[in-house]
């Protein structure tokens, strides 16, 4: 039985495979990969995505490209982790005030203390260097999803592997 994705669901998909595909080469890498599913707060072992991504590729390039990623996923396909992708992607945006694809220091003090929770100097360095991972001196969207997917595992008590 072949189900048809709704084009809304697909673009979401697309825009989700754009966002992990940092080189822009039209697939996804192990560590790609691996990115994407700890943002949709999977967290797979190392040996895990290797056999994920050898399952996925079917022609045997070593990376998965957007059609394998679908057809991968097609029969498992959960709405709700799409609509949760746009979330906190909705998040992300808020914060990220001029819109570039990056927090910067200022946006994420501004923004914190717009919620109500003014942040000191040290909590604002702090913050910064938790979440900025790659030391370029912003927040990426795959970084903040990171550190929202960690604060969201720590908030229940789960460990991350």
């Amino acid at each position: 039985m072949v189900v048809k994705l709704q084009s809304d669901q697909l673009t979401q998909l697309k825009d989700i495979f754009d966002r992990f595909d940092m080189d822009r080469d039209g697939s996804l890498t192990q560590l790609e990969m691996a990115a994407l599913l700890r943002s949709l707060g999977l967290k797979p072992s190392g040996d895990q995505i290797h056999v994920l991504l050898a399952n996925m590729d079917s022609n045997g390039n070593g990376s998965i490209e957007f059609e394998e990623l679908v057809d991968a996923i097609l029969p498992d396909l959960n709405e709700e982790v799409l609509i949760n992708q746009e979330q906190l992607m909705g998040v992300f945006r808020s914060f990220d005030r001029d819109g570039n694809g990056y927090i910067t220091a200022a946006e994420l003090a501004g923004q914190m203390a717009k919620m109500g929770h003014p942040l000191t100097y040290r909590e604002l360095t702090e913050m910064m260097q938790e979440a900025d991972t790659n030391g370029d001196g912003v927040i990426s969207f795959n970084e903040f999803a990171n550190i929202m997917g960690r604060s969201a595992a720590d908030f229940l008590g789960l460990t991350l592997s």
